[in-house]
């Protein structure tokens, strides 16, 4: 009887404490609302008890804003439910014959099913250095050591355009804006190494990590104030060899690195297996290409004949971990290109405009009107994006009845002493997650600001006190 007592106690004193939250957040939400920095401001906070979905705070859940990286949790869900936490990318390896029996084989051939992880140092297994030996070794182990061609890495499955439309022309350069192609490399991304000079003065080009094969970089970064942080920027579109870099680094004595996105990530691929491969002694006549090089030079795109082996990326949910911890936008298009590939009943052949499509409906069979997922790409890096509040709430919601629950919520990142996902773009921050308070009470939630003035600092700061309410 003492028990049932003390359980029926704590019952109520939870259900006391999300009562209270209510009107906390309500006086909070009018209080911040008179705040010069959210003037101009469109505020939406949705708050639900995680056990009985009850409402316990509501304002603005129903209007569209820019959600910025919350947008994420969206598509990380989507994925587990229709890839599956097993899912695994392949990256096959393959040849043709030679017509000159003195070569072992015509060509080497690297098709690529656009796998974010190839290359990444995220994992051991998917560094560039294992994934460099890996090929040689399978060269080696066949006897495969004179080519008659070259090397062919097709990047061509989703086509020549890797990028969603909305992104905005300061962001693509740069390795937050790497646009997802059919092969992916390192995460498409590059170091540019400056040398600082005296403040004011040019910052030297030092050299790119990888190596950029043939790119005409324009430098125009100048040196800041020590202590003064990256506020360089790097503009370049894809298969672009002409690179812009403008902004200012620090003033320090040792070099400072920015980073960027790479144009051609299969080429840069080829170039580093192309050396890796001559220090191994295996020769190629001929100059290597990427698939999507030849189409645009109207060359035959020639295809394998036999595969002789096939590299695999870690597991989706291995994947999703980095996906939501370092909120990395590849692949976030990554994956809605992969859930487009899997929906066999779609009626475009436009790869952004299936996978949208595919996520959509997923949530309208759940509940979420169409309408209230306006969105363009998936990772919210696109500030044309509109997502309510309510949507991201039932998102959530759904995800805790699944049995991969505990893999998506491992994966998000700890702010704040809160579980949740951050988000921000020009004028957005955005925050969405779980929150436990002192007396065992649960709540999910997702808070929204556009249009802000001022300090994006101390935005955070002021969304923080209020979600401090809910512990």
């Amino acid at each position: 009887m003492k028990i049932v007592f003390i359980v029926f106690a704590w019952f109520i004193c939870c259900t006391v404490a999300a009562q209270d939250a209510g009107p906390q957040l309500s006086a909070a939400i009018k209080k911040l609302e008179t705040d010069d920095q959210f003037k101009h401001a469109t505020i939406s906070l949705y708050v639900t008890d995680s056990k009985t979905g009850k409402i316990i705070f509501a304002k603005n859940e129903e209007t569209g804003l820019a959600p910025a990286s919350c947008q994420k949790v969206i598509t990380s869900t989507t994925a587990f439910a229709l890839l599956g936490k097993d899912f695994r990318y392949v990256t096959y390896i393959g040849t043709d014959a030679p017509t000159d029996k003195k070569y072992d084989a015509a060509n080497l051939f690297i098709v690529g099913s656009g796998d974010p992880s190839f290359g990444s140092w995220r994992w051991k297994s998917t560094s560039d250095s294992s994934v460099l030996l890996k090929i040689g070794n399978v060269l080696l182990q066949r006897n495969l050591f004179s080519f008659e061609q070259r090397i062919i890495t097709n990047d061509q499955l989703y086509g020549l355009t890797p990028l969603p439309e909305g992104w905005i022309w300061q962001d693509i350069g740069n390795y937050y804006g790497a646009a997802c192609f059919g092969f992916n490399w390192h995460e498409n991304q590059y170091d540019m190494v400056l040398q600082p000079g005296d403040v004011n003065a040019a910052a030297k080009l030092l050299s790119t990590k990888p190596t950029l094969p043939l790119a005409d970089i324009q430098n125009d970064i100048t040196t800041g104030k020590a202590g003064s942080g990256d506020n360089g920027y790097i503009y370049s579109m894809p298969y672009s060899r002409l690179l812009f870099a403008k902004g200012t680094v620090p003033a320090q004595h040792a070099p400072f690195s920015i980073s960027g996105s790479m144009p051609n990530p299969a080429a840069v691929f080829n170039d580093q297996l192309g050396s890796y491969l001559f220090s191994k002694k295996i020769y190629f006549k001929e100059k290597s290409i990427t698939a999507n090089e030849a189409i645009m030079a109207k060359q035959p795109l020639k295809l394998p004949t036999q595969w002789i082996d096939s590299i695999f990326s870690p597991s989706f949910d291995s994947m999703n971990f980095w996906f939501l911890k370092k909120s990395v936008n590849l692949y976030s298009e990554a994956f809605l290109k992969s859930m487009a590939q899997k929906n066999t009943s779609a009626t475009t052949d436009d790869i952004y405009t299936r996978g949208i499509n595919t996520i959509k409906t997923f949530w309208k069979d759940k509940g979420i009107d169409a309408d209230a997922l306006n969105i363009i790409d998936g990772s919210g890096l696109s500030p044309a994006n509109r997502v309510t509040t309510h949507a991201l709430v039932t998102v959530l919601q759904y995800a805790r009845q699944q049995a991969w629950f505990n893999s998506f919520y491992n994966a998000l990142p700890d702010m704040n002493g809160i579980k949740m996902k951050d988000g921000y773009i020009n004028g957005v921050r955005s925050y969405t997650g779980y929150v436990t308070a002192k007396n065992g009470a649960g709540y999910t939630f997702s808070f929204i600001v556009n249009n802000f003035s001022g300090n994006p600092g101390t935005v955070r700061e002021k969304m923080w006190k209020i979600l401090d309410m809910l512990k």
